[in-house]
């Protein structure tokens, strides 16, 4: 099993097709709230594809350990860990105007970081995946709220979606680099599916406005309180969820 935030092997392991499916999954999730380190991720796999397709009329040839595609990623990483610190000598010297700057791109990145992506990679992942295995169901002995409290410390009380006909069926434990993440699946008669995610703030002062944002055929509904962010994501132009919406 994976350790969160994941190790550089672990990294490797997921690049080069050699995770567990569970772990794949849990490491697509983590991803998915982290871009920058999904960018990261994905020039690894460009580079161990471009490495594939350049040695592939060599592949009789003895095995020589320098064209090991961990071996090269790590090279190309320690070079790129190079030519930032040499990035930041520069900022360094230009000064106090330039340093501005690069806050300001920092920023910039961020506002574009679509609000609780994660939810809605959840959401297609694990809420409709019936085979998928779960921290909570309705078999275990405690409730849907009692096992949230005693893994989520300090979160809102889940919301009561019985009045438009949904009922909590079963319940996930996930880790972002900020600390634990849970998911809430609800189901009402007719097998349709509903999301709660909570997760820790990304930044304690970065809070989430209140709001909405259609991804797909899916619709996240949003919003921060008490150190964490929350969601309930849907089928965007499902009558039942929109109904149930109405009660957050």
């Amino acid at each position: 099993m994976i350790t969160m935030p994941p190790s550089e092997r672990d990294m490797h392991a997921y690049v080069d097709g050699q995770l567990s499916p569970i772990d794949r999954q849990t490491m697509e999730i983590y991803l998915a709230s982290n871009p920058d380190l999904a960018r990261e991720i994905s020039d690894w796999q460009l580079d161990a594809q471009n490495l594939r397709a350049g040695v592939s009329g060599a592949l009789r040839l003895p095995m020589n350990p320098e064209l090991d595609p961990s071996v090269i990623r790590q090279r190309l990483r320690g070079r790129r860990h190079r030519h930032l610190a040499t990035a930041a000598g520069l900022v360094i010297a230009i000064g106090v105007g330039g340093l501005g700057g690069w806050q300001a791109r920092d920023v910039s990145l961020a506002s574009r970081t679509l609000p609780m992506a994660d939810a809605v990679q959840a959401y297609r992942m694990f809420a409709t995946n019936d085979t998928m295995a779960s921290d909570w169901n309705t078999a275990k002995p405690t409730n849907v709220q009692g096992w949230l409290d005693k893994n989520i410390a300090q979160a809102s009380r889940l919301p009561n979606l019985e009045s438009v006909g949904f009922k909590p069926v079963s319940g996930r434990l996930s880790t972002t680099e900020q600390g634990a993440a849970a998911m809430v699946v609800y189901k009402d008669t007719e097998g349709r599916v509903l999301s709660f995610y909570i997760r820790p703030q990304i930044d304690g002062n970065r809070v989430l406005q209140r709001g909405s944002r259609r991804d797909g055929e899916l619709q996240a509904d949003y919003w921060s309180e008490g150190g964490y962010n929350y969601a309930m994501i849907g089928p965007a132009d499902d009558p039942a969820a929109k109904a149930a919406r109405l009660t957050l």
